[in-house]
């Protein structure tokens, strides 16, 4: 019989704290900072350092003063099964529940949590093992692994560059009203028509439809995989 995880001998807080810095270093922070964590989390970074040393203790992390936080091995595993739960909930709520993309985000926090191993990997089986949630993320299997590709922030792309839009980099439910407000979806070709050097702002053709204009504070949200 499966086993079921009743203590993984981690808090929801700490769980939070294990998810947050595995993000940050995968965005490139080689020891992380504890501010960075405190702006991450909301909180002040006195109670992120109480906290480091308690997962320091638990070999999830690696502390040293004043060189930043690393995450341990061990650490990614638990990062990446509270991100694994937490992606599929996100396509439980959205295929099943019919929860707008804007929606899922918050509720799918709390969902995470849930300690229950056979949950997870019933959830999993009953979407059809999902490779990506609404937003285009890659969900890890129950291995960790996950299929990720070359891709690139829209911002970046230039004029007459062709792609797929893929994923969006930001959960901001305002961004992804706005994305619903346009039309643009998850899938979809674009072209680059047209960059402004003033700042930034895009002109941008989606599925051959009339050209859209889009400021550079949306386009480095919206991650494409450029095609020939």
């Amino acid at each position: 019989m499966p086993k079921i995880l009743i203590d993984m001998n981690f808090s929801f807080a700490e769980e939070n704290y294990i998810k947050t810095i595995y993000h940050l270093s995968q965005a490139g922070e080689v020891g992380v900072s504890t501010n960075a964590i405190a702006d991450q989390l909301h909180t002040k970074p006195a109670s992120v350092t109480d906290m480091i040393r308690k997962l320091a203790n638990k070999e999830v992390v690696d502390y040293q003063k004043y060189q930043g936080v690393n995450i341990s091995e061990q650490g990614k595993k638990v990062a990446l099964e509270v991100i694994r739960k937490h992606r599929l909930w996100e396509v439980f709520l959205v295929e099943k529940l019919k929860f707008n993309w804007d929606e899922v985000h918050e509720i799918a926090e709390q969902l995470e949590h849930i300690r229950s191993s056979i949950l997870t990997e019933r959830l999993d089986e009953f979407l059809g093992y999902p490779k990506a949630d609404p937003h285009g993320d890659p969900i890890p299997d129950k291995e960790g692994k996950f299929e990720t590709g070359p891709t690139v922030a829209l911002s970046e792309m230039s004029v007459d560059d062709i792609g797929l839009f893929v994923m969006v980099a930001n959960d901001d439910p305002h961004l992804l009203q706005y994305l619903d407000k346009m039309k643009i979806k998850l899938g979809m070709k674009l072209k680059v028509i047209d960059k402004v050097v003033f700042d930034g702002s895009m002109q941008i053709s989606f599925s051959n439809e009339t050209p859209v204009f889009l400021s550079h504070q949306i386009t480095q949200h919206l991650m494409i995989r450029k095609v020939a």
